[in-house]
């Protein structure tokens, strides 16, 4: 049985709110399927064809999962020496590992690659991969727009981004209108000057962005210089 597990995210470059990584195990025939029912790039669709595609690719596939790295966690993770692209790696490969768990057939697998270094990232995958054997490993650049699969894991992960935006939307609202949450969306920098500081420790805001740095980094430089005392 042919078998094609195609992986991507969604949701890196925020500030606001978390990263997600999608997985979609599918029957290598069934790529045609989805294809013919819309599945594409999750960047090409409208939230409601997104919402109404992801229920269909859930019944499709074989096996999915959807991982979600916190702000809070991209923020430990970089504090620590591990920059977003090995922290996108590590999650890959946890979609990989449980996903692939058990599984003897030769599985295709298949990552939107969020490095511009395709060879040098597909080698930091690898270390993080348990069980190589019956897998062959593809990264490569708009794997989403050239692979059903993978465009079926772009709607999975955009769609919960989404439910997660919307709950933060929700929850601060009376804070004012959070935007979409990506530093260039004006509205979500008006949201970050005027709440920013009082919601330092709400965990919705990725603090180690320069977009942070550079609006709080006076706050920041005080106090380090108060630390030292």
């Amino acid at each position: 049985m042919a078998l094609i597990l195609g992986i991507d995210d969604a949701g890196r470059g925020p500030i606001i709110g978390s990263m997600f990584l999608g997985g979609v195990l599918l029957k290598k025939e069934n790529e045609i399927m989805l294809k013919s029912e819309g599945v594409k790039d999750s960047k090409k669709l409208l939230h409601p064809a997104r919402i109404k595609l992801a229920g269909l690719i859930k019944d499709t596939a074989i096996k999915y999962k959807v991982v979600q790295s916190t702000p809070s966690q991209i923020d430990k993770s970089i504090a620590s020496g591990i920059n977003l692209n090995t922290l996108e790696a590590i999650k890959t490969a946890e979609i990989i590992n449980e996903i692939c768990l058990g599984i003897k057939d030769k599985i295709q697998v298949i990552v939107d690659c969020p490095s511009v270094n395709t060879k040098a990232w597909r080698l930091t995958l690898l270390n993080y991969i348990k069980n190589k054997d019956n897998l062959e490993i593809i990264c490569e650049h708009k794997a989403d727009v050239n692979h059903p699969s993978v465009s079926a894991a772009s709607i999975l992960a955009k769609v919960a981004r989404e439910e997660s935006v919307e709950k933060i939307r929700d929850e601060y609202e009376k804070y004012g209108n959070i935007g979409s949450g990506y530093p260039s969306d004006p509205a979500t920098k008006l949201f970050l000057k005027k709440n920013g500081q009082a919601l330092e420790n709400s965990g919705i805001f990725r603090k180690s962005w320069m977009t942070w740095k550079e609006l709080f980094e006076e706050k920041i430089k005080k106090q380090s210089t108060l630390g030292e005392f």
